[in-house]
């Protein structure tokens, strides 16, 4: 057992991490496809780190992230609540920020801890480097959010090879104007390596690309190992994944180098599913990103701890991006930061512990489930997003839109989701109605910002055709 002083400090307790705590990785991709990796079934991408990491630890098969777009992706994994309780349900862009007078003021709300916030609680140096799309005004900036240190861009999305006088990268607030690598995703590895080549003491690093969310751009040399694959999309794309592969290979080199592989826990995953301009593949699943089939919000975990994790493990129990917090906090034998207290508007069992599924915080430490151990609990997750919600409960899913019926897929033996059982209007898809209707009651009326709750022609067109698909050329 690992001893620990605890002190107290504004009320809160403070725990000191000891050099047997693990340090803690997380590698996010953007916008990946679910088949895009070699483990995953992928024959033309090439990525020979990530099926190792992959064989180091367990490939998660069915892991689900909080959203189906970046934005409220990432508000749900880094504060391991689902972040509709808190009005998060759309993207933080241009679209987003034409509903408010101040688009400042747009973000994460303060008043929501990070897995910055939680680990640097408990001793643990935090770095975030990448992609941030969490806020841009001075509130919402990583350094105010629990991260000791921050190389990136706090928007969205931004071309990989930036120009000195023209990019909005920053590291702690102040503006780059040079870089150790002209290709954006080799530049945030060798920040990463940079960071991690000077800690002393057990460390938290959020390293979240942005590879391979759009603008398609690779480099020339990573192109032509891939002049076999004629769409010059996926081509690109392809080499995309090669530049995020290599990254991932050269963290691993380091930690290995200095000793610290062994007792890292690194998990690897996708913000969400592949999306339609970037010639990602998702493999089985119909769908993709911005709608609430498994194509949209399914994704490929994996997770690695050398020191106590088993090796090259498969995984079919649901597991979610909003475990990351219980899971780290187990691993850190720390303690999760209190939530404030509920607005006189605001329902309760969204900031108060509770002993049913509305519970303060949404994720379960996966640690026993990753070690093969049964699951104690049958996993019920819910989505909502622009004219679609969705519940899924065990081996039943119902997404209920609003262009069409409500459908009911059972995915663990319907990949695809291709044999809709709500016609046939069993017990089942009534009580999942009910408990999404039950779920919904509990969030704010009001979303933060814009989100309507209809789908465009557009949107909708998309979810009705986006079917599975052999691996582009």
């Amino acid at each position: 057992m690992v001893c620990r002083i605890v002190l107290l400090l504004t009320g809160i307790a403070v725990f000191s991490a000891s050099a047997a705590s693990p340090n803690i990785l997380i590698i996010l991709a953007d916008d990946m496809g679910y088949g895009d990796m070699g483990c995953m079934g992928s024959k033309r991408l090439k990525t020979p780190h990530l099926d190792a990491l992959a064989a180091s630890g367990v490939l998660c098969s069915q892991a689900y992230v909080a959203s189906p777009v970046c934005s409220p992706s990432r508000a749900g994994l880094i504060t391991g609540r689902d972040p509709r309780r808190f009005g998060y349900e759309g993207n933080l862009n241009q679209s987003a920020a034409n509903y408010a007078t101040r688009p400042e003021l747009l973000g994460l709300p303060p008043g929501e801890h990070t897995l910055g916030d939680h680990l640097r609680s408990s001793g643990y140096n935090t770095a975030l480097i990448g992609k941030w799309h969490l806020g841009k005004g001075d509130a919402f900036h990583p350094n105010q959010r629990g991260f000791d240190h921050f190389c990136g861009m706090l928007g969205g999305s931004h071309g990989y090879f930036p120009k000195l006088d023209k990019n909005q990268l920053e590291r702690n607030g102040q503006p780059l104007r040079e870089f150790s690598n002209p290709y954006l995703t080799d530049f945030f590895t060798d920040e990463a390596l940079g960071w991690l080549g000077s800690r002393t003491k057990p460390w938290f690093l959020f390293l979240s690309y942005n590879a391979p969310h759009g603008p398609l751009q690779a480099t020339e040399e990573d192109l032509a190992k891939f002049a076999h694959i004629e769409n010059k999309k996926r081509r690109t794309y392809a080499a995309m994944m090669l530049a995020l592969d290599r990254g991932v290979g050269k963290v691993q080199a380091k930690l290995k180098e200095s000793g610290q592989l062994e007792n890292t826990l690194i998990v690897f995953f996708s913000d969400n599913g592949g999306a339609t301009g970037n010639a990602s593949w998702n493999g089985p699943l119909s769908g993709v990103k911005g709608c609430l089939r498994e194509g949209g919000v399914r994704v490929p975990m994996i997770w690695s701890w050398p020191d106590n994790l088993p090796k090259a493990t498969h995984c079919d129990t649901p597991v979610s991006s909003l475990d990351l917090l219980p899971t780290f906090m187990a691993a850190a034998e720390g303690n999760v930061l209190p939530l404030r207290s509920p607005l006189s508007h605001e329902d309760k069992r969204n900031y108060t512990k509770a002993t049913n599924q509305f519970g303060a915080y949404d994720g379960m430490n996966v640690l026993p489930v990753l070690k093969g151990a049964p699951v104690p609990i049958k996993r019920t997750l819910f989505w909502r997003i622009q004219g679609q919600a969705a519940i899924l409960s065990g081996n039943d899913k119902l997404i209920r839109l609003s262009h069409r019926p409500a459908q009911f897929f059972q995915p663990t033996t319907d990949l695809a989701e291709a044999n809709d059982l709500a016609p046939q209007e069993s017990e089942t898809f009534k009580r999942l109605f009910r408990q999404l209707a039950d779920w919904e009651a509990t969030l704010p009326t009001v979303p933060l910002w814009g989100s309507s709750p209809f789908w465009s022609s557009q949107s909708a067109k998309h979810y009705d055709t986006w079917l599975p698909r052999d691996e582009q050329r």
